[in-house]
Formats: C-alpha cells, structure tokens, sequence
C-alpha cells in the first residue's frame, strides 16, 4: 500500500495580472477543514478591499476530501482552475486562495479562467514540495507487566510515540504509518492487556 503522498511544506506565494487586475496567489500547509476556514477568514480581513477571494482545497492521502469556492466570480471559472492545478501538481494537504483586485476592466471567463489557473499554477512553483506519510494516531492502554512485549512492537515497527503515562496503567499515545498498521493491529493482539482507546 502507498502511503506517501506530495505537500507543500510551507506558505508560498504566486502572482498573475491582467488589464489591470492583480490575482494574488497564496498557497498553504493544511490538514483540516477547521484550518481552511480560519484562512480563508483571516485573508478576507487582510485583504478587505479585494473584490474576490477565491480558493481551493485539497485534503488526505488519498485526496478525498475537496471544494473549491468561486466567490461570486462566474460559475467554474476560479476555484476549479485552482484545483485543477492543485489536481496536475498531484498534491494534497493544501488550500491556495486567490486574491483579486479588480482592475476595471472585465477579462471574460476565459480571461478569469486563465488568471487564477496562471496565480495558483506560479504560488505551486515557488512553494517546497515535500513527501508526507499517511499515518494514523492511536491511543494504547496496557497493563505495566506487558510493557516489555508492547515496546518490542513499537521498537521492531519504528513507531513514534508522545504522551507516555505510566502507571499501574500505562497509556502512551502512536502515530502508525498506513501500511505497518495491519501487522501493528496484528501483533497487539496477542498481548493480553493491550487495549486501543478512541482518540480523544
């Protein structure tokens, strides 16, 4: 299973005019939704007197989850442009908002078309591309006599781990990357008082 997929690893910037108008392309590290719309506020505040603020998202390893918003541009002629090049650049984990200011003079949809495909395809180009890992986080309880056969799984899988508490219970929280996560599910089962607890 392929768990590595593209990201850009921080804010960049792109930039396209047209008669006038100004397409500012600002592209960002996202992993949730909550994150797209706290930016995408943040923008419209920054960037109060753009006519539009058009963006595009794109989130997990497999890309499921999208949108694209036009604001109030033309139907189709902004926010699929930016996700299209967002699609052509095989990236996830990203929202590029497109900022416009007017310029007087209207560029028609192909024109729209081509200026925020041009502003995202050039904030794309300036940003560092990285490889992330899909990995899911699981929250693990066991009981202290059992840490030896716990630890050689972590240890034996290569399995970062946080929030370690140990008690006569211990907990400790594990990031599993999506292909090791059938053998880890696999190889806990044995241990008697291994338990995976819900996230919190």
């Amino acid at each position: 299973m392929n768990d590595i997929y593209k990201s850009i690893g921080s804010r960049a910037e792109g930039l396209y005019k047209d008669k006038g108008s100004r397409f500012i392309a600002l592209a960002y590290p996202v992993e949730t939704e909550e994150e797209v719309k706290e930016i995408v506020a943040g923008l419209r505040k920054e960037y109060h007197d753009a006519r539009h603020h058009c963006y595009a998202f794109r989130l997990g390893a497999d890309g499921a989850k999208y949108r694209s918003s036009d604001d109030g541009e033309p139907s189709g002629s902004a926010g699929r442009p930016i996700l299209g090049q967002i699609d052509s650049a095989g990236l996830s984990d990203i929202l590029i908002v497109v900022i416009r200011y007017f310029g007087g003079i209207l560029l028609g949809v192909p024109g729209l078309i081509k200026a925020y495909k041009s502003a995202a395809a050039d904030a794309i180009a300036s940003a560092e591309i990285i490889e992330k890992v899909a990995a899911r986080t699981y929250r693990l309880s066991y009981d202290y006599l059992d840490m030896n056969a716990v630890m050689k799984v972590i240890k034996d899988l290569s399995l970062p781990q946080s929030a370690q508490d140990f008690g006569t219970r211990c907990t400790l929280t594990l990031r599993v990357r999506l292909s090791l996560e059938p053998e880890f599910l696999s190889r806990l089962t044995p241990i008697p008082s291994a338990e995976l607890l819900p996230e919190p």
